[in-house]
């Protein structure tokens, strides 16, 4: 016990390495926090051997980590655009139509190197053979397309 209180800076030094270390395994940034405040108490140690004023800086610099820094953290990590897997990632590209969809039957569409089968949004929306089409929505293996007006073809008429 006398070599604790001979060499504080090193015991919070070897705390905050020991929590940094559990904090691989847990990946909650919860102890990484913990470990910050061990640093405190470790530049605190430094400064002055009174292990009471030590042990408050290590406290208060963790729970402020806890309370403002963590969940910033958190929210960064955790957050960011939603990863659309399979065929709904094709809702809001465009194909060409290589068969008609005509109002009672579906067509086919050709969408990022693949054909589908299609029908009009809105229903009974008849679409011609080289017109450019939006995916509005899948359902099944059937695409819900619907005519994508371009400036080029509205200066046209």
């Amino acid at each position: 016990m006398e070599w604790l209180g001979d060499h504080l800076w090193e015991t919070w030094l070897g705390a905050a390495f020991v929590l940094a270390l559990a904090e691989l395994l847990s990946m909650d940034l919860f102890l990484l926090m913990l470990a910050g405040g061990a640093l405190a108490g470790m530049a605190t140690a430094l400064v002055t051997d009174n292990a009471v004023i030590q042990v408050v800086v290590a406290s208060a610099t963790a729970v402020l980590l806890l309370g403002a820094v963590r969940p910033t953290l958190i929210r960064r990590l955790h957050g960011g655009p939603d990863l659309v897997l399979g065929p709904a990632s094709l809702v809001g590209s465009r194909g060409i139509v290589t068969e008609p969809v005509a109002e009672h039957r579906p067509g086919r569409v050709k969408i990022g190197g693949e054909s589908w089968l299609a029908v009009g949004e809105p229903p009974g929306a008849g679409i011609a053979i080289g017109t450019t089409v939006e995916v509005v929505s899948i359902a099944g293996a059937t695409a819900h397309v619907r005519p994508v007006s371009t400036p080029e073809i509205e200066e046209l008429r």
